[in-house]
């Protein structure tokens, strides 16, 4: 049976993932760190006590910020692949903590290829890097794009891929570095764009809601679903050579298109709930990011199978569900806001 390591389990990207390699038979370790709520809602589908003689997925406490012990959990678990997805994630953010995204997102990546190289575990790594990277260079961008990075997560990203790479070429490890350009899901972080627009133009359609802030309307992206894209993940640890690949549909819209399309959908135009608000802009603003995935379509065989309005249907669909469900709550006489309203954003 094939072991897999991920980091950054309990995000997006590390529930798809597991239930790909649970479908295919494999046993699932997955690093989580401790925090005072429960924060395991993506994969408490897949989960199983471990005393359970079928139980074939594994949560260990953990953190990027502790060599020695990502050390010892490598040498114990032994894994035939890892998936480091574990990361401060959000662009945003990184310009609030620059330290803490340079120390968990670029030196995360260092320590958990320096316990490959110590314990001498015959391996496949895969990075998660970002389509961020490139920044301010224009599209489309492929492989052999130089990176502009316009924030504190992109240089980190930066960091660690080129660190991939190093250790690929000076220690022959296998080693791949996944430009993932953006993939969303209904599973994606309520503080990310799209699933932010999904969620407030749901609530507001029912009423719960009545406005909606954000920033750049202008900004494009090329939008995958992330269910897609973990796909590639796999794909790429299956080859008999380690390379880059970047991961995209090859197709850019802007947050305005994104925006118009998910109010259409639900019959609101949406010109009538948006606010532009300034205090969203990043510092440095990233223009356009498309993708060019010709390399792991001829060589992985990789290809998206959901596109931009296919996901939108799909996000927009169990944001009505959740939607539904505080609307009967708030019905029935009960606060129904989540904890993060609480929390004043500032971008």
């Amino acid at each position: 049976m094939n072991r897999a390591f991920i980091t950054g389990i309990t995000g997006q990207d590390g529930s798809y993932l597991s239930e790909l390699l649970l479908g295919k038979g494999y046993e699932v370790h997955g690093l989580i760190r401790r925090a005072s709520t429960f924060n395991t809602d993506r994969i408490d589908h897949l989960y199983r006590d471990f005393h359970d003689p079928e139980a074939r997925m594994f949560l260990h406490y953990g953190d990027l910020s502790i060599s020695g012990q990502l050390t010892d959990l490598l040498y114990a678990i032994r894994p035939d692949e890892i998936y480091h997805l574990g990361a401060q994630s959000h662009v945003w953010v990184s310009f609030d903590i620059p330290e803490y995204t340079g120390d968990i997102t670029g030196l995360g990546t260092l320590r958990l290829l320096e316990a490959v190289r110590k314990t001498g575990i015959k391996t496949k790594f895969y990075q998660a890097s970002s389509s961020e990277m490139f920044g301010a260079a224009p599209p489309p961008q492929n492989e052999l794009t130089p990176f502009q990075p316009q924030s504190p997560y992109a240089a980190a990203k930066v960091y660690s891929y080129y660190i991939v790479k190093n250790y690929r070429e000076a220690y022959r490890i296998f080693a791949c570095n996944g430009i993932l350009f953006n993939h969303e899901s209904p599973r994606r972080g309520e503080t990310f764009v799209t699933r932010k627009v999904t969620r407030a133009a749901t609530q507001i359609k029912l009423g719960l809601k009545d406005k909606l802030y954000l920033g750049n309307l202008e900004a494009k992206r090329d939008w995958g679903f992330a269910g897609d894209y973990v796909e590639a993940m796999w794909l790429m640890l299956q080859q008999e050579k380690a390379d880059d690949y970047i991961i995209a549909t090859g197709e850019s819209h802007s947050v305005r298109e994104f925006v118009e399309m998910v109010f259409e959908r639900l019959g609101l135009d949406y010109k009538e709930y948006v606010v532009v608000d300034p205090r969203y802009f990043r510092p440095t603003e990233v223009d356009c990011l498309l993708g060019d995935a010709t390399r792991a379509r001829n060589r992985l065989g990789w290809t998206p199978k959901v596109y931009f309005e296919q996901l939108i249907d799909m996000m927009i669909e169990a944001d009505m569900k959740l939607a539904r469900k505080e609307k009967t709550l708030l019905d029935a006489g009960y606060l129904c806001t989540g904890n993060h309203h609480l929390i004043q954003q500032y971008r």
